[in-house]
């Protein structure tokens, strides 16, 4: 190996036009980006593990920069040269930008939902679990992930509504999402605190809600703020649901930046 491919190896580190268009910056190499691609990712095979965290590092570099430039803005050379590696590498790993923004955005969810669960596992009732999962959606993070961000969101919504292969990925996020607001519904049900509602239609209504508040959290309406978002989602909730709900919750920490779901 290489001192070059070692160090490729050894280094650590989450869509619009179909092709080659995301990978402009390797111009000329096209012929030859796989077939390096393929060297460097066979490099890290002598080291146990490295690939997953190679992928896992290219999948954060990828939700920053999306973040911060936009899809249309990105280019795979972007996300290569934000974590000190060739765009061959990237695109051994991921072949189109659309597969990048897809399976970035499937990371971030993966990385939400693990982290939700973890939370809702120590709250003792239904209308605590529901309360966490909104907050989670809209309130600010004490120590936020440096990739979450709605803008991303916006991006990989505009994408599902002309391709399809982005399309299918968000139709499965939404369906994930409304099944564990329904999954919540109904266990807040049987534990005798949640009326007698429908749990599919209710998750529908909700998170609606969510998502087009999530817009406006995005775009930073001086109107609905996540504070003024998060409390009529809560309101909306308690009264469909018929549960006791106190605002407060909300209002402390509202200088930090929303961490939105990651579904």
């Amino acid at each position: 190996m290489t001192d070059q491919v070692r160090e490729v190896a050894l280094a650590r580190g989450t869509a619009g036009v179909r092709g080659t268009a995301g990978v402009r910056g390797t111009a000329g190499v096209r012929g030859t980006a796989e077939a390096r691609g393929t060297a460097e990712a066979r490099g890290t095979a002598e080291v146990p593990g490295t690939a997953d965290l190679r992928r896992e590092q290219m999948l954060r570099a990828a939700l920053e920069v999306i973040s911060e430039r936009g899809y249309p803005d990105t280019r795979i050379a972007d996300v290569a040269e934000r974590i000190g590696i060739s765009p061959a590498l990237v695109i051994y790993y991921f072949k189109t930008k659309d597969q990048l923004l897809t399976e970035a955005i499937r990371y971030s969810e993966d990385t939400w939902y693990a982290d939700g669960q973890r939370r809702l596992a120590s709250l003792p009732t239904g209308a605590a679990r529901l309360e966490e999962i909104v907050a989670m959606s809209c309130l600010p993070e004490a120590d936020p992930e440096p990739t979450s961000s709605w803008l991303l969101w916006l991006d990989f919504w505009a994408q599902a509504a002309r391709n399809p292969e982005v399309a299918s990925v968000r139709q499965k996020s939404d369906e994930r999402w409304r099944e564990m607001i329904a999954s919540l519904v109904l266990a807040g049900q049987q534990a005798g605190e949640f009326a007698d509602v429908d749990a599919a239609d209710f998750s529908v209504a909700l998170s609606a809600l969510l998502d087009g508040l999530a817009v406006q959290i995005a775009l930073e309406d001086r109107v609905v703020d996540p504070v003024r978002a998060f409390e009529l989602s809560m309101h909306f909730a308690a009264n469909q649901l018929g549960f006791e709900w106190n605002p407060g919750r909300g209002r402390r920490g509202t200088d930090r930046k929303p961490r939105p779901k990651g579904r």
